[in-house]
């Protein structure tokens, strides 16, 4: 139960959840419009990406907040590194209370690079993952904690009205997928391709077997980079600078399963770490983009949509979304339909 009394927003989601990524590269107001836009394309939820070179997400959050009626929104996802998860919780609470109870809270790791790059050590991240669920939780509920592990509070409380906030927890490792499983509401796994899909649901289920009866129902998404448009020429050139990204930092055993040669993989890799990203862009091969993002045209993306519900209860449509961004959020909500049509 949310604040306001109502239940929480993801819970009255349509079966194929339908969710979006949109990230505050965009001033506010702009990230606002996109989400009311999502929210008339028939999206359950809306999360703003957090990194710290970007404009602030929670800003963004209460811009979202006031612009839309009844999609859900949230990180996705923060860290308890750059953020004390106390803090954390507040902030998520602070997003519920002014959206009239429609928060969700994306919560993972953090990309260990991006951490690095502040002076961040990422020391014990399941760990430090799973007690800011667990603190989270105890904070929203009105207690006051103190405790010392991987995360520390001493008599620590919020001054806000109790509420329940659905937490995802952003996993693409075994552990991690299978603590989000046992623990969270959700999970949203970083991956697009069915392989991927498959290989995480097995471990998801691994963690199913562990999870308290009374912990309430469980939906995995997948948090796709997807890039769709008219012509797929337009729609595959946009996915270069995500998938970069994910391919250069991509795992052996990751780039094995789709028969990506390293070699090519530790280029990309290389030319990101020199900060020549035109480069490392143009040394993103077809293979890559077919194995970390979905791109092409709407019956392309629908069909890919469909492959990946086979193995997760919803999509997170995530960047680059497309290289417009409005047509791109019209043109995905359609894809969706289609591929909720391929899997009745």
């Amino acid at each position: 139960m949310t604040a306001d009394g109502s239940e929480p927003a993801v819970e009255e989601a349509t079966e194929i959840v339908r969710a979006i990524e949109l990230t505050p590269e965009h001033p506010p107001e702009r990230v606002a419009e996109l989400a009311a836009l999502a929210e008339g394309e028939g999206f359950d939820a809306a999360f703003a990406s957090s990194h710290y070179f970007n404009r602030d997400p929670w800003v963004t959050l209460s811009r979202m907040a006031d612009a839309t009626d009844e999609i859900a929104i949230g990180p996705g996802v923060v860290n308890p590194y750059e953020t004390h998860p106390a803090a954390l919780a507040a902030k998520a609470a602070t997003i519920d209370e002014v959206s009239g109870g429609r928060a969700v809270f994306g919560v993972g790791a953090g990309d260990r690079s991006t951490l690095s790059a502040l002076g961040i050590e990422r020391d014990r991240p399941l760990r430090r993952v799973l007690e800011t669920v667990r603190l989270a939780r105890r904070l929203w509920a009105g207690e006051t904690v103190t405790r010392e592990d991987a995360v520390t509070v001493r008599d620590a409380s919020l001054n806000l009205e109790p509420t329940e906030i659905p937490i995802f927890v952003g996993a693409q490792g075994p552990g991690m997928l299978r603590m989000s499983a046992a623990h969270a509401d959700g999970v949203l796994i970083n991956a697009a391709h069915p392989r991927d899909l498959e290989w995480s649901a097995e471990r998801i289920a691994e963690g199913l077997d562990e999870r308290a009866d009374d912990r309430g129902p469980f939906r995995s998404l997948a948090f796709a980079s997807v890039s769709v448009a008219e012509t797929a020429g337009a729609a595959r050139e946009a996915a270069r600078p995500p998938v970069a990204f994910i391919a250069g930092g991509a795992a052996g055993p990751v780039l094995e399963r789709h028969g990506i040669d390293e070699e090519a993989a530790a280029a990309v890799s290389d030319a990101l770490e020199r900060g020549d990203l035109s480069v490392a862009f143009d040394r993103v091969t077809p293979e890559m983009i077919d194995a970390f993002c979905i791109a092409g045209t709407v019956e392309t993306v629908a069909d890919r949509f469909a492959a990946a519900l086979e193995h997760v209860d919803g999509i997170v449509v995530g960047s680059p979304l497309g290289p417009d961004l409005d047509a791109a959020i019209e043109l995905a909500g359609r894809a969706l339909e289609l591929a909720a049509e391929e899997t009745d």
